[in-house]
């Protein structure tokens, strides 16, 4: 059955479903309008912080919302009061294929197609409130992973507060929560129970057991400082980061092998979300999940 048949069967227009989803899409990217002030910060392979600098994010809209505009300011030199180093601007009126945009504002975006002697790279978002929380993965033109460039951000007036840096304590047992699953072939979102358990040992080792729809995993490491290294045949690091968030990413990345890449982010004390992209062994974006899940007793 081809898949016009399919969906008519189902009761589904498949023209009517991509509009909808691309209205839902654009909706959600809305979410994230407004003046917002904070750092880029570059974190080396081994975790450490090479540099931050200052930001300002403008996101505003125009036209009934049906234009937005891009303004991102950078001040190398440290002070808001002086001219931005850099100053970029851009309008969009629609979204690519790229960026996947979940119902809180929260945003998955990256290659779409892993390629020999091309960069790779991966940048994801929260929002809440307040407050934004944004991670870049970037990777070499061979594959190998080369550090993280964290986005903290505060809307403009607000007495928002950066949360603490993450540890592996504060993510320790048991989360259940729902997510949201969109996929290379169906812009409309899959919504499934998901399940995380975090497991410390005395011995320093570390057991991460993730469920969600037919993905299950079970993943172990060690404890290295602020980052847990899986090792073996699908080695990845989690480098636990400021302001609550992580990063859980193979060490090299290749278009003939499948992979995920994820960040999570410890909005609360008991509410832990997570972003995931994942790639089959052909090397194509196959589909991205948004996990809210909260603490389990």
């Amino acid at each position: 059955m081809d898949e016009k048949s399919r969906l008519s069967l189902i009761g589904w227009n498949s023209s009517q479903s991509i509009v909808s989803s691309m209205s839902s899409k654009w909706q959600n990217f809305l979410k994230n309008l407004g003046e917002w002030r904070g750092s880029f910060t570059n974190i080396d392979g081994q975790g450490h912080v090479v540099n931050s600098i200052p930001s300002i994010l403008n996101l505003e809209s125009f036209e009934d919302d049906q234009l937005v505009r891009f303004r991102l300011r950078r001040f190398q030199h440290g002070n808001y009061e002086l001219p931005p180093t850099s100053d970029t601007q851009q309008d969009y009126r629609s979204l690519g294929n790229q960026v996947v945009f979940f119902e809180t504002g929260a945003f998955s975006k990256g290659s779409l197609q892993v390629a020999p002697f091309t960069p790779f790279g991966a940048e994801y978002g929260y929002v809440h409130a307040d407050r934004r929380f944004r991670l870049v993965q970037l990777y070499t033109e061979a594959g190998d992973a080369n550090g993280l460039v964290l986005i903290r951000e505060f809307r403009s007036g607000s007495d928002a507060r950066e949360r603490p840096a993450l540890t592996l304590e504060q993510i320790s047992g048991r989360w259940h929560g729902k997510a949201a699953t969109i996929t290379a072939d169906w812009p409309e979102p899959l919504h499934e129970e998901s399940q995380t358990n975090f497991i410390t040992r005395n011995s320093g080792r570390v057991q991460i057991h993730s469920e969600l729809g037919e993905f299950k995993s079970t993943q172990e490491g060690v404890m290295d400082g602020d980052r847990i290294v899986f090792e073996g045949m699908d080695a990845r690091t989690m480098y636990l980061l400021p302001d609550g968030g992580s990063s859980l990413a193979p060490i090299h990345v290749s278009h003939r092998k499948e992979f995920a890449v994820e960040t999570g982010w410890l909005r609360s004390p008991d509410e832990h979300q997570r972003l995931i992209r994942r790639y089959n062994d052909r090397g194509e974006w196959i589909s991205s999940s948004h996990l809210i899940e909260t603490r389990l007793a």
